[in-house]
């Protein structure tokens, strides 16, 4: 077997561990947690209503994240650039071609994706860093022209000319875009598409020696992650009534979406879950002192980032082995 086999046969084979448990896991709890989330979604009163839907957003978000970097290695920090662009869309289809909310959602979705597409031979030029840097740079880009162009509201942004529905009818569409992004998720995972994402995070010229279109590769994650953060950054619109570019084109997004992914376990099925519901779970704990919020998560993901390099799922799961073991 060549090099490039025996190191793409290697990746693989670290790749039947971990994520090979985790993936069993999430397929035993979803179901479960998807029972649930309906039976709040019936039952739960706004609170909880309110936290639920913020927790089903950011977990679409993190689905999104986790393929492109857990399983392709596109770290990007751009995340905030197509969720704002989704919601900008929103806002003109429904203002101004009064597009009912059924189709002016996945066109926000849409309209991400294709940005991701004009930029794709722009971004895959840089590899590691630079294509993480680069990233940055377009979500700063939009936000700084949103701002100033009037043409979008420039700095007040613009305000949707119908009421956006009820809570409960919002929580109902964010589960729903999450068990299209799971659906996405595990296909994508369960596939030749995920040894191939894995080739090509693990050593891309190596995947292109033994055949592996990189390039298409990485854009089809780079596509389908766009649009479910594009449709996510439509739903945040809708929900809120009124898009500004300081909200939808903040770097808050893109930092908490790599946290959640980073604590949970990059990589992993069940990552992207453990990390929405702590990260969550943090913010309501300490909702009442912001500042000391902030230290935490950032104390935590160092800690995570030293100690936990799969993130908590990572650590659970080689714990779970050792004493399975002995």
């Amino acid at each position: 077997m060549s090099g490039a086999g025996r190191r793409t046969s290697s990746a693989a084979a670290r790749d039947e561990g971990a994520p090979g448990t985790s993936r069993t896991v999430a397929a035993w709890l979803l179901p479960l947690l998807f029972a649930l989330a309906v039976g709040l979604g019936v039952f739960g009163d706004d609170y909880v209503l309110e936290i639920g839907f913020r927790l089903l957003l950011l977990l679409t978000l993190a689905e999104a994240w986790n393929l492109m970097a857990g399983y392709g290695g596109l770290v990007s920090l751009g995340t905030a650039s197509f969720f704002g662009v989704g919601a900008y869309v929103l806002a003109g289809l429904v203002n101004h071609a009064d597009l009912p909310l059924a189709l002016a959602l996945p066109a926000g979705g849409v309209a991400a994706a294709l940005l991701a597409v004009l930029v794709s031979p722009a971004v895959f030029r840089l590899r590691g860093l630079y294509f993480t840097v680069g990233t940055l740079a377009l979500a700063e880009a939009l936000r700084l022209f949103m701002i100033n162009f009037n043409g979008f509201g420039g700095a007040t942004g613009l305000f949707l000319a119908q009421d956006p529905p009820g809570l409960r009818a919002l929580y109902g569409i964010a589960l729903s875009l999450l068990l299209l992004a799971t659906g996405v998720m595990t296909l994508a995972t369960r596939s030749r598409f995920s040894i191939l994402l894995r080739a090509v995070r693990d050593d891309e010229d190596a995947a292109a020696q033994i055949g592996v279109r990189a390039f298409r590769v990485k854009l089809a994650a780079f596509v389908v992650a766009s649009f479910l953060t594009g449709v996510a950054g439509a739903l945040q619109g809708l929900k809120l009534g009124a898009i500004e570019p300081y909200g939808s084109f903040g770097m808050a997004w893109t930092i908490t979406v790599l946290a959640i992914v980073v604590i949970g376990g990059q990589g992993l099925r069940a990552g992207p879950l453990a990390g929405a519901l702590f990260i969550v779970g943090v913010g309501e704990l300490l909702a009442d002192w912001p500042a000391l919020h902030l230290a935490v998560t950032g104390v935590i993901l160092i800690v995570v980032i030293r100690f936990a390099p799969q993130g908590l799922v990572g650590l659970a799961l080689r714990l779970w082995a050792k004493v399975r073991h002995g």
